[in-house]
């Protein structure tokens, strides 16, 4: 516990800094807040230290076991909606934290996050209205959404977008190389073709290579071994969240996802252990 608690401080430390370094972001409806936005994305980024499901045991597990940590802790329901609000700063920090790399070297790929299991495909109805939909990935049909990543060499998250399941991902890759101003990028084979190759440096000044550019084996295994950390992140992505999706809104569920790339960021930065 005393472990848990000196990386809480180190995150309370960093989110709060960070708030006071870009001035007062949202004003409340009440004269006094009791809570601070910093203790607020706090506790929810402890759900990374305390190895829960959702945000909703990570809230239990906070006030059970840490209670003493904060002050002043609001219900659920309060705290929930701080959480959502505060989405758009989430997503902020997590950009801070994933500057350009100085080699100009990344890594590009997305992965699904499906909505429901295979057998629920016919009839669900979870966010459909919000942008859920079929798509194609590796391991067959899904429904739902994706998860379009850029990282830089080091592994920070540089940039991130959350599409509609059916979205191609060259097409995001035209936003996610806007992020940055050059360089090139190493992607797998989703993202394999001449024109549109050609289409992204013109537009972008990024060069996308992928194993079908070489015919060369070991030019190949290069590739293959450079991408290799981003397909265990997306993997460790998949354990700890992707196949247990309990956001109800599309505002839950890419809350959710920024929370979880924001602590990987941290803890490339060195914030926390």
């Amino acid at each position: 516990m005393e472990k848990i608690k000196e990386e809480m401080l180190k995150i309370y430390i960093f989110v709060d800094d960070y708030m006071k370094e870009i001035g007062e972001w949202r004003k409340s409806n009440n004269k006094r807040v009791r809570i601070s936005d910093a203790e607020v994305i706090t506790m929810a980024l402890s759900k990374g230290l305390l190895g829960v499901d959702n945000l909703k045991e990570t809230y239990g597990k906070v006030v059970e076991n840490y209670g003493k940590e904060f002050p002043v802790i609001c219900s659920y329901k309060q705290w929930i909606a701080r959480v959502n609000q505060l989405s758009e700063v989430i997503g902020r920090m997590t950009l801070y934290l994933g500057q350009p790399s100085e080699q100009q070297l990344y890594l590009m790929d997305s992965m699904p996050i499906s909505m429901a299991k295979p057998i629920r495909y016919g009839r669900v109805r979870l966010l459909r209205e919000e942008g859920a939909y079929f798509g194609k990935s590796s391991k067959g049909w899904y429904f739902g959404f994706k998860l379009n990543v850029l990282r830089n060499i080091d592994g920070k998250v540089v940039d991130c977008i959350l599409t509609p399941g059916n979205f191609d991902e060259r097409d995001v890759a035209f936003a996610l190389s806007l992020r940055v101003s050059e360089g090139v990028t190493l992607a797998d084979l989703g993202y394999r073709g001449k024109d549109f190759s050609l289409a992204l440096f013109e537009d972008t000044n990024m060069l996308i290579i992928t194993r079908d550019d070489t015919p060369d084996i070991l030019q190949k295994q290069l590739i293959s071994r450079v991408r290799q950390p981003i397909e265990s992140f997306f993997s460790q992505l998949w354990r700890c969240f992707i196949d247990r999706v309990f956001a109800r809104s599309f505002t839950g569920l890419w809350t959710s996802l920024k929370l979880l790339l924001l602590f990987h960021n941290l803890s490339l930065a060195g914030v926390i252990s």
